[in-house]
C-alpha cells in the first residue's frame, strides 16, 4: 500500500484529527506503522473508494510534505495533514490574500471587492475565498477577470467535487478551468455547519492577509477574521455607513485597531498594473436586469418589457439575484439593495 493510502487511513478514521495523526505518527515511528495499529476493513474500503474516484475525476491529493502545499497553511498548528485539489494547482504556489464578506453584501460593497480582487489577480497573487454567494463570489470573479490563470483559490466545507451553493456552479467550473478549488475533507463528501467553521480557519490560513468586507458582527466572515488575528495575518476593513448592520463588522475592527482600513488596491501595490475590465464571458447573465433596478420598485411583467424576456425568465432571473442579496421584494416590486 501507497504511502498516500496510509496518510489517509489514518486522517479518516473516525476521531483522528490532524493533531491526534501526528502524534499517532510520533508514537509509532512511521505512518504505516501508526496506519497498521489502526487498520479497519470498513475505512479501508473507504479510502480505496474514494481514492479510485478522485482519480476517475481528476482530483489530486496534495500532502503537508509537498511542495504544493500552500507554505502559509503549512505553518499552522494541527493543519490538515492532506487536502485535495481540483484545477490548476499551479495556484497553490502564489502568493495569496484572503477576501471575505457577507452573503448578503451590497451591490456596491461586492463591486469594490470585485475590483480588488482583479487587481491582486492581476498582479501575480491569488485570491482566496469560500465560494459563497455574495461577497464570496465577488471576490472569485473578480479574480477570474484578470488576464492569465492561476487566479484564484476556492476553499469548500465539503468534498472538492460536491458543489455548495449550488447557484454557484457555472463559477465552480470557471475555477476549476483557471484556478483551484480545494478541500480537506474525502472526496464525495456532504457537508454540516461545523465543516463550515473549519472551512473559514483554512481560509484565514492560505491568505498572507485578509481583507474583509461588509459583515456583521456575528458572521462567519468575522470567525474568518478572528482565525487570521489568531494566525498574525494582518487584515484590512472597507468601512462602510454606521448604520447598516453589515458595517459593523468591519467598522469595529478598525476601532478597536485589529484591522487597517483599506480604501483600495492603491493600499497595496503602486497604481502600475493596469486593472483588467470586466470581461462579458463572466459577467452574470442577469446585469442588464440588474442595471434597470434601482430604488423605485419595478413590477416583473414591466422588466420583462425593458429588457426584452419573457416574465418567466425574468422571475428565474429575480430569484437568483435575490439569492445573491442583490435585489429585494417589496409589496409593488422588486429594488436594487
Amino acid at each position: 500500500m501507497s504511502d498516500l493510502f496510509h496518510k489517509l487511513l489514518l486522517i479518516r478514521t473516525p476521531g483522528i484529527g490532524p493533531a491526534k495523526y501526528a502524534d499517532l505518527i510520533r508514537r509509532f515511528g512511521s505512518v504505516s506503522a501508526a496506519a497498521a495499529s489502526l487498520s479497519d476493513p470498513t475505512v479501508m474500503d473507504a479510502v480505496s473508494r474514494e481514492m479510485a474516484r478522485a482519480q476517475q475525476l481528476n482530483i489530486h491529493y496534495i500532502c503537508d510534505d509537498d511542495d504544493l502545499y500552500p507554505a502559509a497553511l503549512r505553518a499552522i498548528k494541527n493543519h490538515p495533514p492532506v487536502i485535495t485539489a481540483r484545477g490548476n494547482l499551479e495556484t497553490l504556489r502564489r502568493p495569496a490574500v484572503s477576501i471575505v464578506g457577507t452573503r448578503h453584501a451590497t451591490a456596491a460593497g461586492m463591486g469594490f471587492l470585485a475590483d480588488m480582487a482583479c487587481g491582486f489577480a492581476s498582479r501575480g497573487v491569488a485570491v482566496v475565498s469560500g465560494m459563497a454567494i455574495g461577497t464570496d463570489t465577488a471576490a472569485h470573479r473578480g479574480a477570474l477577470r484578470a488576464n492569465g490563470d492561476a487566479t484564484t483559490i476556492a476553499v469548500l466545507a465539503g468534498g472538492v467535487d460536491y458543489i455548495w451553493p449550488m447557484e454557484n456552479e457555472s463559477l465552480y467550473w470557471d475555477i476549476v478551468a483557471r484556478g483551484v478549488v480545494i478541500s480537506e475533507m474525502p472526496v464525495g463528501f456532504v457537508p454540516v455547519a461545523t465543516n463550515f467553521v473549519q472551512r473559514n480557519r483554512w481560509v484565514a490560513g492560505i491568505g498572507d492577509k485578509l481583507i474583509l468586507g461588509e459583515a456583521d458582527p456575528k458572521s462567519g466572515s468575522m470567525t474568518t477574521a478572528r482565525f487570521a488575528l489568531d494566525y498574525g495575518r494582518p487584515i484590512f476593513a472597507v468601512p462602510s455607513h454606521p448604520t447598516d448592520p453589515r458595517a459593523l463588522g468591519p467598522n469595529q475592527l478598525i476601532r478597536n485597531g485589529q484591522a487597517t482600513l483599506c480604501m483600495g488596491i492603491d493600499d497595496f501595490f503602486d497604481a502600475t498594473v493596469p486593472v483588467a475590465p470586466a470581461s462579458q464571458k463572466n459577467a452574470p447573465s442577469e446585469n442588464s436586469l440588474l442595471d434597470r433596478l434601482g430604488t423605485i420598485p419595478l413590477s416583473e411583467s414591466v422588466l420583462a418589457e425593458i429588457v426584452k424576456k419573457s416574465v418567466s425568465e425574468i422571475k428565474r432571473d429575480l430569484v437568483v439575484l435575490e439569492l445573491q442579496g442583490l435585489v429585494r421584494k417589496v409589496d409593488a416590486g422588486y429594488v436594487r439593495v
